[in-house]
Order: C-alpha cells, then sequence, then structure tokens
C-alpha cells in the first residue's frame, strides 16, 4: 500500500534518513522505535507525503505520491501529529468534523457531523462532543484526534479496493498508563479492521504489546525490521541505544525489555510467570 523505497531526507549536509526502505499494508501495525534522534518522525512525515525525500520515493499503491492531488492522497491516508495545538475554543465535535471537511471530500454540514460523532462513539467519546478542546486531559485530547483522522479515513471516497492508513507520531507521549492502553487499544483495533497502521513510538514494550512488526532506526538507518520478537533482543537493542538492556520472554512469548539495572534488582524473575 503505502511504500518507502530507498528513501533519503536531507538538510544541508546533515542526512536526517538515508536510504530507507519500508512498506505499511493493511491489517497490520508498524511501530517505528529507536533512539532519540533516529529519524522515527522524520521518516513517517516523509511517507506521510508531508516532507518531500531528496533521494527515492514513497509510493501509494505503486504510484508516487508526489504525483498524487492532495485531495486524492487525503482520502487514502489521515495523520496524527504528536502536538496539536488548538488556539480557537473549537468544540470536540467541530475539532473531529475537520476530518469530514477536507478539501474534495464535499459532505454537507448534517452528514460531516454525523460522521464526526460516529468516530466519537468509535474511540468512547460519544457525550464529548459539545465540550471544548482545551478543557479535556491530554489522553481525552488525543483520543479526539485519532477520532478526527478515524473520521476522514470513514467519509473519504476511494475507489472499490482501495485501503486506508492512519499514521500517527508518538500518540501517547505524556499519557499515563490507562490512557496509554486506552489510545493504543483504539489505533490496534484500526489495523483489525483492516487499515494500515505506522505509529512512531518510545515505548519499547508498548511496541511489544501492540505492533505485528517493528522498525528499529538509529542514526537515519533502518536497522532491523521484522517480528517483535525477533526485533527485541538485547544484543541489537543494547547496541543500538548505546546501554545494556536487558530482554525478558514471558511463556506466551511476550517480551519485557528492561534497563540491566531494574533487570537485575528484580532478580530477572518475571519470565516464570
Amino acid at each position: 500500500m503505502l511504500e518507502a523505497r530507498n528513501v533519503s531526507v536531507r538538510r544541508g549536509s546533515k542526512a536526517l534518513i538515508a536510504q530507507a526502505s519500508l512498506a505499511i499494508v493493511p491489517g497490520r501495525l508498524t511501530a517505528i522505535i529507536g533512539p532519540n534522534g533516529a529519524g522515527k518522525s522524520t521518516l513517517l512525515r516523509t511517507i506521510a507525503g508531508e516532507l518531500k525525500p531528496s533521494e527515492g520515493n514513497v509510493f501509494l499503491d505503486g504510484t508516487d505520491i508526489a504525483r498524487i492531488p492532495v485531495a486524492r492522497l487525503a482520502a487514502r491516508r489521515s495523520v496524527v501529529s504528536q502536538a496539536s495545538t488548538l488556539t480557537f475554543p473549537f468544540t470536540v465535535l467541530e475539532v473531529v468534523m475537520l476530518g469530514a471537511t477536507v478539501p474534495g471530500f464535499a459532505l454537507r454540514d448534517a452528514d460531516a457531523a454525523a460522521a464526526a460523532q460516529d468516530a466519537l462513539t468509535s474511540v468512547g467519546l460519544h457525550s464529548f462532543a459539545p465540550r471544548l478542546i482545551n478543557e479535556l486531559s491530554g489522553g481525552e485530547r488525543q483520543r479526539v484526534h485519532i477520532a478526527r483522522a478515524i473520521c476522514q479515513m470513514n467519509t473519504a471516497r476511494r475507489h472499490p479496493g482501495e485501503r486506508a492508513a492512519i499514521l500517527l507520531d508518538e500518540p501517547t507521549a505524556s499519557l499515563d498508563l490507562k490512557h496509554q492502553d486506552d489510545v493504543l487499544s483504539l489505533v490496534k483495533a484500526q489495523s483489525q479492521n483492516g487499515r494500515a497502521v505506522l505509529l512512531v513510538i518510545h515505548d519499547l514494550n508498548l511496541a511489544a504489546a501492540f505492533a505485528d512488526e517493528i522498525v528499529l532506526m538509529a542514526e537515519g538507518r533502518i536497522v532491523a525490521q521484522g517480528d517483535p520478537n525477533d526485533i527485541l533482543n538485547e544484543e541489537l537493542l543494547s547496541h543500538t541505544f548505546g546501554c545494556r538492556l536487558r530482554v525478558e520472554a514471558f511463556s506466551d512469548g511476550r517480551r519485557l525489555v528492561l534497563p540491566n539495572a531494574i533487570s537485575r534488582k528484580m532478580g530477572r524473575g518475571v519470565a516464570a510467570e
């Protein structure tokens, strides 16, 4: 569906992304992980079409996205940025309706409002529609922006067989444990419903719990990509992050990544559960 082929992004003499290739496909959640400055968000924005690669190309179903009109691209993918700040006192419903009022969608106001309300219901915020967005908690605001992305994909006019993608940059940043689980469960449900999902995330254990595929980046390059159980191994992670990490394996195959010092204090006992 969305595929980056040998993509590089440069700013002056600095390579932010170097020869990265990555495909995201319907029905799977792909997580990009890596140290700060690895190029994770830059790669996501390039795949979304927000940044133009210095080299290489990004394709949507085989067509270079640089050749796809903005309205058509908006009908196929939506983006949830890490920091979505609104300075005007929009209501929650108005924010979500932005997803249905993309130029080219041509929905009537009543249809857009109904679609926005359905999207709010899907994220458990049906009753929040009249509230002001700036009055909500961080977790609630993030769910609103995910509802906007869902609304955009639900209302877009696509040809038969065309699938949709949602791209999210650090959707759990600054959220507590409950809201992390709420947000990622919503995101996971989108992939299980047949959409392609790509997210940037710092928490390795959340990536392990929710991702179908993990892409590990460092210094603008993709170091490894594949099944979480293959990527989340001690040697690879310790080398990439520049510190000693321990990976514990549960009996069901799940992985838990811990700094070495914490693992020693716990006696490496979690694997017995």
